[in-house]
This record gives structure tokens, C-alpha cells and sequence, in this order.
């Protein structure tokens, strides 16, 4: 059982999220091993009692847990696996969490190639947005083996918390996949709403108060949408992101033979709003894209 103050970890991936979800864990009493390719990013954790690696091979050496928190599945598999990741400085009882949202086949197939070195790994990609990585309350959804994810709770618990254990290696992607399709989804309703009223000459502020009264509440309604209406659109969560992950829920279900038509939407308008060149602003400036589409300025 991993132990503050006892336990080493080490925390590859120091983004918008990385970063708060690491600093947790200083403040929890782990000791902490960090590795970002942005050095100034570790700096600021190297001050606040971190230690730095140079590489994801020293960082593995030198912790009992691994955890990642990267952009997309290239990233992933190079630094568990290119040249001095990971699995060079893999040993025996190494666990890997990985909370990134990749792809569930790929994760699978990660897991496969970890174990020939004995490292076992879990995938817990995570929700909730920066706020929730910052306040370490971040839902995880778990893939892998029941007693190496027990181990891990401690760890777990100073990023999350709400933790749900989904099934074998993999399991915690396809679920995050569901996730975004779904905040998707609800995104390109939300944003239409806006659109129309707008066109109506009804007042969309208006339009968002009376619906967060009644059945069509929800959590993009409340944050997303409100982003939209005030423009306040730095991410948060990149819109080049949720291209990437509707990709991936696109892809999944391709492979199952799943009907997804609102997914494929959304892989093509948050593909033509990267297109914009939005893709660095937050994913609800869908919403500037779709007023655009129907005529709206300003």
C-alpha cells in the first residue's frame, strides 16, 4: 500500500491539469520525481520540494508509481517506450497510472508491452477541468487489475474524488471516450440554442436561465455555455483536444460497429474549428463558430 511521506512517485506531463494534479500530491507528503519537456514548469515544482529527471527512464528508476498526464497517444507510447522512456528504467513491482485520454486500444496494447518488463499499469483518465485538478475533487475512471488500483487509491485520492473501477486495462479510456462524446454532444446543442436565439432577437442570457431551471440542466449548460455568452474562451480545455478525443470515441466505435452520428458530427465541426484557428482557445468557442455559420457577428 502506497504510503505518504513513504511512497515514491514520479509525474511525467505537467500541463493545465498535470501540473495542479502533481502539486497535490506534494501537499499530500509524497515524495515527488517530475519530468515535463517545458523545464520552466518543473522548476516551479523543484521549489515547492519536488525533485527533477532528466529523462522518464531516470524518473522511473528513482519512484514506485509512474503517473502520466499527456496530450495524446504518440505522446504516450514515446515516453513510456522511445528512447530512454519508461520501460529502460522499468523494475520489478513499477505501476503505471496513466491519466491522459488516449486511445483504448492503444492503452491495451501498452499494458501488454509493459508487463513483459513487470510493470503493471492502470489507465485513469479524469474529469472535471482544471478548477477540479486544482481542488484535487477530479472523477477518475479506472481500468486494470483490482489490487493494483487498491495500492494506488492513496495516490489517487489527493487528485480525485469520485473513483469508479470500470473493468480490465483499457475500460477507464473507453469510458472517458463516452465522456467527451457526451460533454460534445451536449456543447453543439448548447451553442445552437445560443445561435438561435440570438437570430430571434431573443436574449440568450435569458434563454440559459430559464433552461438551467428545468429539465435541460447540465453542467455545459452552467459553465460551457455561460463561457460562450461571455466570451471568456482561454482553455480550460483546448478545442484541439476534444477534436482529438471525439476522434478517438469515433474511432472506437468504428471498430465496434457502432451508430455514432453525434460523434461523427463533432468530429467534423470541431475539426473545422481548429480549422479556424481556434484549436489553442477552449472547446466552448465552438459556440463563436457555430453564430458565425448562421450569419452572427459580434
Amino acid at each position: 500500500m502506497t504510503t505518504p511521506g513513504k511512497t515514491s512517485i514520479g509525474f511525467i506531463g505537467l500541463g493545465v491539469m498535470g501540473q495542479s494534479m502533481a502539486r497535490n500530491l506534494l501537499k499530500a507528503g509524497f515524495p515527488l520525481t517530475v519530468h515535463n519537456r517545458s523545464r520552466g514548469k518543473v522548476e516551479e515544482l523543484v521549489k515547492d520540494g519536488a525533485r527533477a529527471a532528466e529523462t522518464p527512464a531516470e524518473l522511473a528508476r528513482a519512484v514506485a508509481i509512474v503517473i502520466l498526464c499527456l496530450p495524446d497517444t504518440p505522446d504516450v507510447e514515446k515516453v513510456l517506450f522511445g528512447p530512454q522512456g519508461v520501460a529502460e528504467g522499468a523494475h520489478e513491482d513499477l505501476v503505471v497510472v496513466d491519466t491522459s485520454s488516449i486511445s483504448a486500444t492503444a492503452t491495451i496494447e501498452f499494458a501488454a508491452r509493459l508487463k513483459t518488463h513487470g510493470v503493471a499499469m492502470v489507465d485513469s483518465p479524469v474529469s472535471g477541468g482544471p478548477k477540479a485538478a486544482v481542488d484535487g475533487t477530479l472523477s477518475c475512471m479506472l481500468g486494470g487489475d483490482a489490487s493494483v488500483i487498491a495500492g494506488c487509491m492513496p495516490v489517487l485520492q489527493t487528485m480525485g474524488k469520485t473513483f469508479v473501477h470500470l473493468g480490465p486495462v483499457g475500460a477507464g479510456q473507453l469510458v472517458k471516450a463516452c465522456n467527451q462524446l457526451v460533454i460534445a454532444a451536449t456543447l453543439m446543442g448548447a451553442s445552437e440554442a445560443i445561435a438561435l436565439c440570438r437570430k430571434y432577437g431573443v436574449d440568450p442570457v435569458k434563454m440559459r436561465e430559464a433552461l438551467l431551471a428545468g429539465s435541460a440542466r447540465s453542467f455545459v449548460l452552467e459553465n460551457h455555455a455561460k463561457r460562450i455568452l461571455d466570451q471568456t474562451l482561454a482553455p480550460g480545455f483546448r478545442a484541439a483536444l476534444m477534436h482529438k478525443d471525439m476522434k478517438l470515441a469515433m474511432s472506437a466505435g468504428r471498430d465496434a460497429g457502432v451508430f455514432m452520428p453525434a460523434t461523427a458530427l463533432g468530429v467534423q465541426l470541431f475539426g473545422a474549428l481548429c480549422n479556424t484557428g481556434r484549436d489553442g482557445l477552449d472547446s466552448a468557442s465552438l459556440g463563436l463558430l457555430v453564430q458565425e455559420l448562421s450569419g452572427i457577428r459580434g
